[in-house]
């Protein structure tokens, strides 16, 4: 089963310095239907103005993935690590009560990067701060997954995160492991269709995505994608 996240819909802000679009609720913006899906909780769209820095702050006990889609972006954690990323690149955050300070460091290009939330596993942990480059002209990227396979980051849960990048009319059968998956187009439009079910996606949308074992993707135009495939997970909002 499908069900679109239009971009459109989403939460959104805008302070000059921080723009926002919110997939769920967070912050100010607060919808009781839309508390996560499975164990992804947040999935932010974030853009930092050149020059400017977040106030140090903590996440609570989650997974913090961040996807750098333009610019660059510096991070000061509270015992004192320092980590420069740049477009391309992937970082997971212990959340923990960690205190991080994120910044633009660039005079003139906005930081552009998504954000998830990843729900964790009690019993497991994690360094505080992990990195790695993407590779750029690999079709299917393995970025995190609860056994770190292939290079990947190591979340605290049995969750793959993949990111697919498509060009036009090209076809991808993609199998999944869990009984939801969420599926983001960080840009470009795709057709998707399941065992009873499709649907449209454009750029900037989300779908739900429930009791699929495989999604066949057809790049209506070059698109790069997320897919955050809950492996084992039985809960959705």
């Amino acid at each position: 089963m499908f069900r679109l996240r239009a971009a459109e819909k989403c939460g959104s802000a805008d302070y000059g310095w921080l723009k926002s679009r919110y997939s769920f609720s967070f912050g100010h913006y607060f919808d009781p239907q839309l508390l996560g899906f499975g164990y992804l909780q947040v999935l932010n769209q974030e853009v930092l103005a050149a020059g400017s820095t977040f106030q140090p702050r903590s996440f609570p006990r989650v997974d913090v993935l961040n996807i750098i889609l333009q610019g660059e972006a510096e991070y000061r954690s509270s015992d004192g690590q320092v980590t420069s990323a740049r477009a391309g690149d992937a970082l997971l955050f212990a959340g923990d009560n960690t205190i991080f300070r994120e910044s633009n460091p660039s005079p003139a290009t906005d930081l552009v990067r998504l954000q998830l939330w990843l729900q964790t596993c009690p019993e497991q942990n994690a360094p505080i701060l992990q990195h790695r480059p993407l590779p750029a002209n690999e079709q299917s990227v393995l970025i995190a997954s609860g056994d770190g396979q292939q290079g990947s980051l190591k979340l605290r849960q049995q969750i793959r995160v993949f990111q697919l990048s498509l060009q036009q009319e090209e076809i991808q059968n993609f199998p999944l492991h869990g009984s939801h998956c969420y599926l983001q187009s960080v840009y470009g439009e795709v057709a998707l269709g399941g065992e009873n079910t499709s649907l449209q996606a454009g750029c900037g949308d989300g779908v739900f995505i429930s009791d699929e074992k495989q999604l066949n993707i057809t790049a209506v135009s070059d698109c790069r994608l997320l897919i955050i495939d809950c492996c084992g997970s039985e809960q959705a909002a």
